[in-house]
């Protein structure tokens, strides 16, 4: 618990969300390189998008979108992509028979666990020499930023707070 002043805090809040900032912006770059050498056939989006379908099973579009926090209109583009390569297929909406449900097929399975590996293959290696205490801490602290940044964006779309219990947006390991 800090004891500083409150401007002291601010100030100390700024300079740390600065420098938090940068090394977003380089872990997202070197993500995206990395993804682009490992030679997936899909972007951040798709992942995403099966990762949720794989995960939590059959949805509508409209619900796939606001689980994951992209507009319609992209989940619709992504989503005809995923059909079209054969990962994700459509079925009628037996609720509703002008809508439609999407599911993961097998081939869309199989390649969200294969990206699973990859990834997790090429962080072992890179964490490997990193002490224990070093790795949980990472992923403890990156957890907590994660799981702050989904209940703002919640708040921020006037959803309040997140719902408990209920899978929060990037806990699908896409």
């Amino acid at each position: 618990m800090s004891t500083g002043a409150p401007g002291t805090q601010t100030a100390a809040a700024e300079a740390a969300a600065s420098g938090l900032g940068a090394e977003m912006v380089r872990l997202t770059r070197l993500f995206t390189a990395w993804i682009q050498r490992s030679g997936l056939e899909y972007g951040a989006a798709d992942r995403i998008l099966l990762a949720r379908l794989v995960t939590c099973g059959r949805r509508r579009a409209t619900d796939l979108a606001a689980d994951v926090f992209l507009d319609l209109s992209t989940v619709s583009r992504q989503v005809r992509s995923l059909v079209d390569r054969g990962l994700v297929e459509r079925q009628p909406d037996p609720e509703d028979r002008r809508g439609s449900l999407l599911s993961a097929t097998e081939a869309g399975h199989e390649a969200y666990r294969s990206a699973v590996r990859r990834r997790e293959a090429e962080l072992a290696r890179l964490l490997e020499p990193w002490p224990a205490e070093d790795r949980s801490r990472l992923t403890r602290l990156l957890k907590r930023l994660n799981d702050d940044l989904v209940d703002s964006t919640y708040t921020s779309l006037g959803a309040g707070p997140h719902p408990a219990g209920e899978a929060r947006q990037g806990d699908l390991h896409a």
